[in-house]
């Protein structure tokens, strides 16, 4: 078997076994237990075990199956966006930001729609920052406006342009009925529709859903997955600035 080409390991290497979790809209009985493992086998799993079943209310059970499947994983063929711009230290995006703008980089960040998960936003704006790192507000050149959560779509717009926002900052956790799709759509076109042409501010999302390479189709310039430091942030709008810079 070539290198590139890998089973999930569990017990031993190679034997193909994963664990699935999943919720079937079904009182908890014997049953139920019947169709997990029915849905189980269907999805390739082969022997699969039951391994937890609890009731969630009356009418729905939450399952964990453990079992394994003949499906193998061609390394080769995984595409993968690397980050296409320096890590920057904090004092060498103040530096850059200064020589660039001459001024301060305004920044609006928000949860829109009726997401309230700030944690998110939080961990990039706030001073205090996520694993280590300082948040936005930590840097000299970086003006932080935080709307917190559950912002209308227009709001944030007017305030974008009250404040002469240079990037939006958008966070998106809630994802049930690809909720975080629609919201970031309904956003950059709303900003599309309100600034002329070439003079949207930059529009960053950033969730533990979004799809990598995504960007384009939601019509915003980057999006940010789970784990996103505030550097690589500013590191990468430093780089937007540059190329902006560059075309204008």
């Amino acid at each position: 078997m070539s290198a590139s080409i890998v089973r999930p390991y569990g017990d031993t290497t190679g034997d193909g076994m994963v664990q699935l979790s999943f919720t079937l809209p079904v009182p908890h009985d014997k049953r139920a237990e019947g169709a997990a493992l029915q849905l189980a086998r269907r999805m390739g799993l082969d022997p699969a075990l039951l391994v937890h079943a609890k009731a969630m209310g009356p009418d729905f059970t939450f399952f964990v199956v453990y079992g394994s499947v003949t499906h193998l994983v061609d390394l080769d063929e995984v595409e993968v966006t690397e980050r296409e711009f320096p890590l920057l230290s904090a004092k060498d995006a103040n530096t850059a930001i200064k020589k660039l703008l001459r001024r301060k980089l305004v920044v609006v960040g928000a949860c829109i729609g009726t997401d309230a998960h700030t944690v998110g936003i939080d961990a990039i704006l706030n001073i205090k920052g996520f694993a280590g790192e300082k948040g936005l507000e930590y840097y000299r050149e970086i003006k932080v406006v935080n709307l917190g959560a559950q912002v209308l779509v227009p709001e944030l717009v007017s305030r974008a342009r009250t404040e002469k926002a240079d990037a939006v900052l958008v966070s998106q956790v809630v994802t049930q009925k690809d909720a975080h799709i629609h919201n970031t759509t309904q956003m950059s076109a709303a900003f599309r529709e309100a600034y002329p042409a070439g003079q949207v501010p930059i529009l960053v999302v950033g969730g533990p859903r979004f799809e990598e390479g995504s960007a384009a189709s939601l019509g915003v310039d980057r999006i940010f997955g789970r784990g996103t430091t505030p550097a690589e942030v500013a590191s990468y709008l430093v780089h937007e600035i540059t190329v902006r810079k560059a075309k204008s």
